[in-house]
């Protein structure tokens, strides 16, 4: 599973939705995507990709597009 592919899914799993919902998501676009869902987002990614995001970035992750940018810092490439 490339990297794209494996953050796509962890989106999907995490909210329940589909692939096509991904792109251009933006935190408190849907229901799932609330503060407990962001908690449990960010979990999924740093076990996704074997990271441990700091406090700031946590707090940036607030788009599907934008959690691309972030993850490149721990050297995750897309």
């Amino acid at each position: 599973m490339t990297n794209s592919e494996n953050y796509i899914n962890t989106f999907i799993n995490t909210f329940e939705i589909q692939p096509t919902d991904t792109e251009g998501l933006k935190y408190q676009d849907i229901a799932a995507w609330d503060s407990v869902g962001h908690m449990t987002l960010v979990a999924a990614l740093e076990e996704a990709f074997d990271i441990m995001m700091d406090t700031e970035d946590i707090i940036d992750l607030s788009s599907f597009e934008k959690g691309k940018e972030i993850l490149a810092k721990y050297d995750v490439e897309f």
